[in-house]
């Protein structure tokens, strides 16, 4: 990894040798090997890894920016770097000597599944564990993978709802079932992950809700799952400012038949240009915004307050929303040429669609954020 480059730049020097990869990362539906070394090269998936790791302890802003970025020039790349940069936020809960192992090589790459659809039960110094976990994003690429369980005998959090104890194993300790035959984002590889009865060490395990994690870094104070709904925020938000740059370029050059003037010259057009704009510029902001309250808050107290974490799982959200709906008036806008598999319009429709199902930035955690605003008792848990 180059030093003598801020990390935009790197992103953007990666960004522009994965651009003209598109059509091999659709049909092979992973991230190839050349992509993935961009990426390395780039740093990208060492961002917010400590620096004593080899990483950059980089601030929340500075991991969106990178994100935004790749996912500009591809969507599924910047979902895989979104999965792989959050996920060594792992690092400040394993134990140090751990943590060393897995994020000290210059390529490390790890991802993981949050959903505890896994067991853990235990065993002699660690967890026995079984399950199978779907959308692991990234796992082709990625030396090490973690997983979500349910650990018997593992008291339960304050509110009476069950500790997902995350489990770290390596990929050869784990098999990967080839399900990712989907609409959007088809590049990540987000096939099904299966290990059956592998004992993991307690070193390798650990709870995001009740594991002290250790303040390497700036990001480090600010809510774990609140940085993972921002970063797939950003991917949306990159996704739909390629498609708002897309039409741009064609409404410059598109004239229907019958007519003397380009598409450009219709209000209609005009107008829909200037709603997307409005819509990814707007969201992106309040996100930026919720993001340096907390940050603020973080640098006076121990936390960010339930207020500003409803108020930053809400921005991702709207803005994984709004990035949605720019999409679709660029992709309405051009008319039958975002049909073709050529057009780069069809491409992002079907990709953003698909970050808007993620759990983080889906209806229920927006309804959450206005349970929060309201004063109503929810659980909190999971902002």
């Amino acid at each position: 990894m180059s030093n003598d480059r801020s990390p935009i730049e790197r992103a953007r020097g990666a960004a522009k040798l994965i651009a003209p990869l598109a059509s091999e990362i659709e049909s092979g539906r992973r991230l190839p090997r050349q992509a993935v070394d961009a990426l390395v090269n780039a740093g990208v998936f060492k961002l917010v890894v400590p620096r004593a790791f080899g990483g950059q302890d980089a601030p929340a802003s500075v991991l969106l920016d990178v994100i935004e970025e790749i996912a500009r020039a591809d969507g599924s790349a910047g979902w895989c770097v979104m999965i792989g940069a959050t996920s060594a936020l792992m690092s400040a809960y394993l134990e140090e000597s751990i943590a060393r192992e897995v994020y000290s090589p210059a390529n490390a790459i790890t991802c993981g599944v949050f959903a505890p659809t896994g067991r853990a039960v235990a065993a002699d110094h660690g967890w026995r564990v079984s399950g199978r976990w779907a959308w692991a994003s990234g796992c082709e690429h990625s030396a090490w993978r973690m997983v979500g369980t349910l650990a018997t005998d593992a008291p339960p959090l304050a509110g009476g709802a069950p500790d997902v104890r995350s489990m770290l194993l390596r990929a050869d300790e784990t098999t990967v079932i080839d399900t990712w035959d989907v609409s959007g984002l088809r590049g990540t590889g987000s096939h099904d992950l299966e290990v059956k009865d592998v004992v993991v060490p307690s070193a390798r395990a650990f709870s995001l809700f009740t594991t002290a994690a250790r303040k390497t870094g700036p990001i480090h104070d600010l809510p774990f799952f609140g940085i993972l709904a921002a970063g797939v925020a950003s991917v949306s938000l990159g996704i739909a400012r390629a498609a708002i740059d897309s039409f741009v370029e064609l409404a410059k050059n598109k004239t229907p038949m019958g007519s003397k003037r380009g598409i450009a010259h219709r209000e209609l057009v005009q107008h829909a240009v200037a709603s997307a704009e409005a819509k990814v510029r707007a969201s992106r902001a309040f996100l930026r915004e919720t993001i340096d309250a907390a940050a603020r808050e973080a640098s006076q107290h121990e936390a960010a307050s339930l207020r500003t974490r409803a108020l930053m799982r809400l921005a991702a959200c709207q803005a994984a929303t709004e990035s949605a709906a720019a999409v679709d008036l660029m992709y309405t806008a051009a008319g039958g040429s975002s049909v073709y598999a050529t057009s780069p319009l069809q491409r992002c429709f079907r990709d953003v669609h698909v970050t808007t199902q993620h759990v983080m930035v889906g209806g229920a955690s927006s309804t959450l954020a206005g349970r929060v605003l309201l004063g109503v008792e929810s659980d909190t848990s999971t902002l």
